[in-house]
């Protein structure tokens, strides 16, 4: 189903309606997904590294962020907005790099669609319900080892050093997390207004 919310288009993903699991808050998470083929070889590779948060591959928009489950609708039409203002984009992945000493993380880099993803993330964080203290600067990539031994993560560094994948991005994703289940798709939002 697609529905156009304040001049933007949102795709409902199956499941996404579903109301979030009891309580007041929930947990939320906006991410720009990594297409096949690319976005299940980086996920098995994380998953092969024992990364504990293996989760689907991305480029992380706004992270982990509990709001009120009231506040849903209004950051959903937020989304929609952002989305429409934001045309389509390529994004070229490129080689690793690693957050360490700082945190123990390697990543697949964005060689290409950088400023396009911080203006992305910089718009999402602007409405009140999404807006929180950041941890590090806003940094696009997609993790493919984080807190697991120093040597697997040498591998991973190593073995995906020659990775490249380019693609378009059309949309990003609204996730949500109850917290008995892993991250879900709750609904996409399509860049650049209706077609």
């Amino acid at each position: 189903m697609t529905q156009s919310v304040a001049g933007g288009m949102a795709r409902n993903v199956p499941g996404g309606d579903a109301a979030p699991d009891g309580g007041d808050t929930i947990q939320i998470g906006i991410a720009v997904d990594v297409p096949e083929p690319w976005g299940g070889q980086l996920t098995r590779r994380r998953i092969s590294a024992g990364d504990p948060q293996a989760v689907p591959a991305h480029v992380t928009l706004l992270g982990p962020t509990e709001i009120p489950v009231r506040a849903l609708p209004a950051v959903e039409e937020h989304l929609a907005r952002v989305a429409a203002t934001h045309l389509p984009f390529t994004l070229h992945l490129r080689g690793t790099g690693t957050f360490r000493p700082v945190t123990q993380v390697v990543f697949v880099a964005v060689a290409a669609g950088i400023s396009e993803c911080e203006l992305l993330a910089a718009a999402i964080n602007s409405a009140p319900e999404l807006r929180r203290e950041a941890r590090f600067p806003y940094h696009p990539h997609v993790t493919v080892a984080q807190d697991v031994p120093p040597e697997v993560l040498d591998k991973a560094y190593e073995d995906l050093a020659d990775f490249s994948a380019l693609f378009e991005v059309d949309a990003f994703t609204l996730f949500s997390h109850s917290g008995a289940t892993r991250w879900q798709p709750r609904r996409d939002f399509r860049l650049g207004g209706p077609r």
